[in-house]
């Protein structure tokens, strides 16, 4: 019973089997169709797509081709006429060279002609000049021979006049100049130094080459000379002044032209004789400690002027030299007053001229510094200062206008010309500077010299302490235009042969007198 059920069950598997692949290969058959089928109609709307691209590519291109030979055919037509108007230009160009050609052959003929008639002209000149010269010295050597004188003579006596004319004319002309500048410059310049002088005033001092130590008794000038005068000649030796020791009483004469030098003995001594003990080992100890206190007198000196200027940014080297100043003396002035005072000035007439105040008071107040080393180095202060301030770093507006202040270079700014003016007022006003007897008259002979070796002087008078010379001319030798013209040269030789401060005014005076008597 068992096994028919098996045999069934395979029977029954089999024909399951059977049908499955029946119905598998049905289905794949019916699926197999259907995708044929699609596949067909696929590719039969991409050939009708295709088709209908192909169609329109070729009218699109249709159109390219019809718009690109628009295009060529448009650009032929302008390259054409471009062509066309280049050609009609060329052709104008060509006739123009053509009447420009026939015109040149034109002139070229016509400069021949004048060229021709140019050297008939000049063959022509040539015999004329020839016959000129011919007639001139015929005509000469008549008129020599009507005047009695030669050429040579004539060219002399003409000469002689020309030059005296001119000499008068030139005179006339110098006058007339002279007194349009005075209406304009002289006037502004007087009341800018006026305003100057007017605001800034200070007192004088002079300061001779001596100095004197008063002492409490007679007794103590035993002390400073000491036994056999090893006292004196120690502080001699020490501080290099001369002590003058003689009958005033209770005092004491230091002598020397170094003004530092006299200091240091003036206070020195002053320190031996407030202490008492005066022996050659104690002067030297003092000397020693006044010099160096001298040093930080002079630092301070030099500071306190800067300050007083209103300058600034100084070099140090520079302050100190600045401080040497004030021991220095110039015709009995102090150099550092001087210099103060001159700073101030310029100040005052640069703030009237629309010029740096500042500037012109550093020009001002170093424009004397030379001075504390022109006992050390060979030149003019002016050079040596302004070589001093050049190796410090000042500017060279400064180092000009201390260099040209007395004219030892060309000045190269008004600075120049300012520290010149206010140079000359600072040191000739009255009471500035003091001169002995001697060097004053001696002075003033040497001005009444130079007047009277000029040709056509009668004499001459040296008035107001040498500020003025006089001139009396002879009227029949000088004649007016010849006396302004000897003002001029006898200035000028004053300037080449004197040294003065200040100015010094030249007068001219001619006058004709007739006297007579009634009797």
């Amino acid at each position: 019973m068992v096994i028919p059920l098996t045999i069934t069950g395979l029977l029954a598997l089999g024909v399951g089997v059977a049908a499955g692949y029946a119905w598998r290969d049905w289905t794949g058959k019916k699926r197999t169709d259907a995708t044929e089928k699609a596949a067909r109609s696929t590719l039969e709307d991409a050939r009708r797509e295709a088709q209908t691209i192909l169609k329109e590519s070729k009218i699109q291109a249709k159109d390219e081709v019809l718009k690109a030979r628009e295009e060529f055919e448009r650009s032929t037509r302008d390259r054409r006429k471009e062509l066309e108007q280049l050609e009609e230009r060329i052709i104008q160009r060509e006739a123009n060279l053509d009447r420009k050609v026939a015109l040149l052959d034109k002139k070229e003929r016509g400069l021949d002609e004048k060229l021709a008639d140019a050297d008939k002209q000049a063959a022509e000149l040539v015999r004329q000049r020839a016959e000129a010269e011919r007639l001139i010295e015929e005509e000469k050597a008549r008129l020599q021979k009507v005047a009695g004188m030669t050429a040579d003579e004539a060219r002399k006596q003409l000469l002689a006049s020309v030059e005296k004319e001119v000499h008068g004319e030139m005179g006339g002309l110098i006058r007339r100049l002279q007194e349009q500048a005075r209406d304009t410059a002289e006037r502004e310049a007087r009341n800018i130094v006026a305003a100057a002088v007017e605001r800034f005033s200070s007192s004088h001092a002079a300061e001779m080459m001596t100095s004197s130590v008063a002492l409490p008794n007679d007794d103590v000038k035993g002390r400073i000379i000491g036994r056999e005068g090893r006292n004196i000649r120690s502080l001699e030796a020490a501080t290099g002044v001369s002590l003058l020791i003689d009958d005033t009483p209770e005092a004491v004469v230091i002598s020397g032209f170094d003004p530092v030098r006299r200091e240091v003995a003036r206070r020195a001594l002053e320190q031996l004789v407030a202490d008492g003990r005066i022996h050659p080992a104690r002067i030297e100890e003092v000397v020693q400690k006044v010099q160096e206190g001298m040093d930080e007198t002079i630092r301070t000196g030099g500071e306190e002027a800067l300050y007083k200027a209103g300058i600034q940014d100084v070099d140090p080297e520079l302050a100190r030299m600045i401080g040497r100043l004030k021991f220095r003396t110039s015709y009995s002035q102090n150099v550092l007053d001087h210099s103060l005072e001159v700073a101030h000035l310029m100040g005052v007439m640069a703030g009237d001229m629309g010029l740096d105040v500042s500037l012109a008071k550093r020009v001002g107040l170093f424009h004397d510094i030379g001075k504390a080393l022109d006992h050390e180095v060979e030149g003019g202060h002016a050079v040596i200062g302004a070589d001093l301030l050049r190796r410090h770093g000042e500017s060279p507006v400064v180092v000009n206008a201390v260099a040209a202040h007395h004219e030892d270079v060309p000045a190269e700014s008004l600075y120049a010309v300012l520290a010149s003016a206010a140079d000359s007022i600072s040191s000739s006003r009255p009471g500035a500077r003091a001169e002995t007897t001697a060097i004053y008259i001696k002075r003033l002979e040497k001005l009444e010299a130079i007047a009277n070796e000029f040709k056509g002087v009668s004499k001459s008078y040296a008035l107001q302490a040498g500020r003025e010379v006089r001139v009396i001319v002879e009227p029949k030798a000088v004649d007016d235009n010849q006396a302004t013209v000897l003002a001029r040269d006898i200035s000028k030789g004053i300037e080449a042969n004197l040294q003065y401060p200040g100015q010094i005014r030249v007068v001219v005076v001619r006058e004709t007198r007739a006297v007579e008597y009634a009797r």
